[in-house]
């Protein structure tokens, strides 16, 4: 038996619609299988919490070993998983093509879908995982969804904790008055013909929930530049990817969610168009995750071979046309986040690679995790363990001291930002927001300002 992680990860399907995947049997001889190999290595102890609370629940137990632990303390390991997958992707020597083949993010994954089917999904989370229905009631009613759910707001805070389990401390998404569909067809995007890329390259941009209902600013700098750089771009928005639905282990709307965009995003792919998703959890579905829930679909591979991520893309266009001049230095210099989901796509620090094409401007990278994990940092259990979890990447971003701090996840970014203002307490800090790679490349430009 040899040491793992000489080898490139392997990731093997997931075999949802195989009655063996619903087997609870199977599933628990499964976990106590992979759990007893994370005891025996530890490796993992730093990265989330699932990890401490399986090393806890053996360390406590009567034999000090896997044998003598509950098999219903499981679910306490599940529950702490953001699905993350830096176990998977950094960490773990025991991967396929090991023949141990652990894939702990999936494992945790089978659990989640499992108890779901039995149980039934828990109704709150279910109906915050409608993130489309959810971001047009938003964007309609921004005004009054903004004041009600700012986090100095306490009346409103207090309820929903109440009501929805969201820890009133947690910072939350701001919407859009307009979507970024909406606002992509008002102001238009001509691209530049003087570029090196002009005529070569046609994107479709996947507005992704996020962008489209909440941080439209991201997708404008999206287009802005890509426009600057000669690329001719469309937006659409057919439906969430669907991974709010993947964390609470809804497969099956997955897969629905994974045929719809892909109907939609396909004709353009035919027409010529490269898909560029705009966060990198989108694009993470898109290019790994729907294929390995719909492996025999030949429009999902398709599409999936044909996705980028923002910032990948830029970086493309960079290596093989060269950019349009006219980048100015970020004065200050910048602080940027990897993204768990855009380390997990295998491509890179593109965010990086991209900053670093601006002149004369520091960029500090910041490998470590934010601690938001989508809606799961902002519940109410786990507050206080996302902001524990982040204060290490916070504790890198106030010691680089630079003008800006990025990161390619906007919930990792706003959780960043608010761990930064915890942990500096009465200093002042020089960024008064955290912004998305792509938008400082924007401003480089000259084509957005930084916002007072």
């Amino acid at each position: 038996m040899r040491e793992g992680s000489l080898e490139a990860p392997v990731r093997h399907v997931l075999d949802w619609q195989n009655p063996w995947f619903w087997d609870e049997a199977a599933l628990e001889k499964e976990m106590e299988r992979v759990f007893d190999i994370c005891h025996t290595c530890r490796r993992c102890f730093n990265l989330c919490d699932s990890f401490p609370r399986l090393f806890d629940l053996i360390d406590n137990s009567s034999t000090g070993e896997l044998n003598s632990v509950n098999k219903a303390d499981f679910a306490q390991v599940e529950e702490a998983c953001t699905l993350c997958d830096m176990c998977f992707m950094t960490k773990c020597p025991y991967v396929p093509p090991h023949e141990w083949a652990v894939d702990f993010p999936h494992l945790m994954l089978r659990h989640r879908a499992v108890q779901a089917k039995k149980k039934g999904a828990d109704f709150v989370a279910g109906q915050l995982a409608e993130t489309d229905r959810m971001g047009r009631l938003g964007t309609f009613v921004s005004g009054l969804a903004n004041w009600a759910s700012d986090e100095s707001n306490v009346a409103t805070r207090r309820t929903m904790e109440r009501l929805a389990g969201i820890h009133h401390g947690a910072r939350l998404p701001r919407y859009a008055a307009e979507t970024f569909e909406i606002r992509a067809r008002r102001e238009g995007a001509a691209p530049n013909e003087a570029a090196p890329a002009f005529g070569k390259r046609k994107a479709v941009l996947y507005a992704t929930c996020f962008v489209n209902f909440n941080n439209t600013g991201i997708g404008a700098a999206a287009r802005a530049v890509l426009a600057k750089n000669g690329v001719e771009t469309e937006v659409v928005h057919p439906a969430c990817c669907g991974m709010p639905k993947l964390e609470l282990g809804d497969l099956e709307a997955v897969a629905a969610a994974a045929k719809q965009v892909s109907s939609a995003l396909l004709p353009w792919v035919d027409k010529g168009y490269d898909v560029v998703a705009l966060t990198p959890s989108c694009a993470l579905m898109l290019k790994f995750e729907w294929p390995l829930i719909l492996p025999k679909d030949t429009d999902i591979d398709r599409l999936s071979q044909a996705t980028f991520d923002i910032s990948e893309y830029v970086v493309d266009i960079a290596k093989k046309e060269g950019l349009a001049p006219g980048l100015t230095p970020l004065e200050g210099g910048v602080s940027v986040h990897l993204a768990c989901h855009a380390r997990a796509q295998n491509m890179g620090a593109k965010a990086a690679e991209m900053l670093r094409l601006v002149p004369q401007t520091k960029v500090a990278v910041i490998e470590r995790c934010s601690g938001h994990g989508g809606i799961w940092g902002a519940r109410t259990e786990n507050f206080a363990t996302a902001v524990k979890v982040g204060k290490p990447a916070a504790q890198a971003a106030l010691k680089n001291d630079t003008a800006f701090v990025a990161s390619e996840c906007p919930l990792a970014a706003d959780h960043l930002m608010q761990v930064m203002e915890m942990t500096a307490g009465e200093q002042k800090l020089k960024p008064s927001r955290a912004d998305h790679p792509i938008e400082l490349l924007a401003r480089a430009y000259g084509l957005v300002e930084q916002p007072s």
